[in-house]
């Protein structure tokens, strides 16, 4: 790209606006919130419909949400899912934005009341902060034992350390195995573990509007980033993620709602694929 280039693109996203994934949106129309309004550094709500009654409400990478004002791995993707009988949850963020991410809902008139059930990947604050939040809301929260260990301790499994913050622990409400398909509002779906990046990461599979989605957290790292998650983890496992990364590439699936930046909607496996060749080369 040249320069001239660069500087008339960054002109037009400046006087257009743009919102993660390519939706281009008029400045003066975007809507602001209650909790907008209390901080000048967002003025307006955002958020995707990335398939049919699926949005994406959070993500500091994204712009979506925000905690210093910079795009940053603060506040992770979460997703809402809309079913007849009420909203799931993907991953909740890291608390200090979820006023936030109810604002981007009420764009969609999602009602922040509706949520019955939120899936939690792994107890990373980024991830699983506002975990306490929705309990205290009576949404039902859902992981894998690990997860549900370390988020019921709040202890360094957490991470809040990275985040110069503490993690305030909640219970989970339904422990979710390997491999267990369970019923959430009426909805198939089926767990994974695939440790490593913690030793409780979890995906969650189920199918939708003609489409199988797997929600990935952060077993997959943030395209044009990186390859892996985060390898700080104090239960990061280079042996367990491959062979969890050769679990994962079996899979057949259509979209990967991942946990950071952007979703990988074109042959996801394939990004998979070449994430296990590269800790393959990398890391043995």
């Amino acid at each position: 790209m040249n320069q001239d280039h660069l500087i008339s693109r960054r002109h037009f996203i400046a006087t257009t606006g743009v919102v993660a994934g390519g939706t281009l949106i008029n400045p003066d129309s975007r809507r602001a919130t209650p909790s907008d309004q209390a901080d000048d550094s967002h003025t307006f709500s955002i958020g995707m419909e990335v398939l049919k009654n699926v949005y994406q409400v959070g993500g500091s990478l994204s712009g979506i949400t925000h905690t210093t004002g910079d795009a940053n791995y603060d506040d992770c993707n979460t997703y809402v899912l809309k079913t007849p009988k009420g909203l799931i949850m993907l991953d909740c963020g890291c608390g200090d934005t979820l006023e936030q991410i109810f604002g981007n809902m009420s764009y969609y008139g999602l009602n922040p009341s509706d949520i019955k059930a939120c899936l939690i990947t792994h107890p990373h604050l980024d991830h699983a902060g506002a975990a306490y939040l929705l309990k205290k809301r009576g949404v039902a929260l859902y992981a894998g034992k690990s997860t549900a260990d370390a988020i019921q301790s709040g202890d360094e499994r957490c991470c809040g350390f990275l985040y110069h913050k503490e993690f305030k622990p909640c219970t989970v409400d339904h422990i979710v195995a390997d491999g267990e398909v369970t019923d959430v509002l009426g909805l198939k779906i089926k767990a994974m573990l695939l440790p490593g990046h913690t030793a409780g990461c979890t995906i969650y599979m189920f199918d939708h509007d003609g489409k199988r989605i797997v929600l990935s957290g952060d077993v997959i790292g943030t395209l044009l980033a990186g390859f892996f998650g985060w390898s700080g983890s104090v239960d990061f496992n280079k042996t367990a993620y491959i062979e969890s990364l050769k679990r994962f590439a079996k899979l057949d699936f259509d979209v990967m709602l991942v946990g950071h930046g952007l979703i990988c909607y074109h042959q996801p496996k394939r990004r998979i694929e070449e994430v296990l060749n590269q800790a393959l080369m990398q890391w043995r």
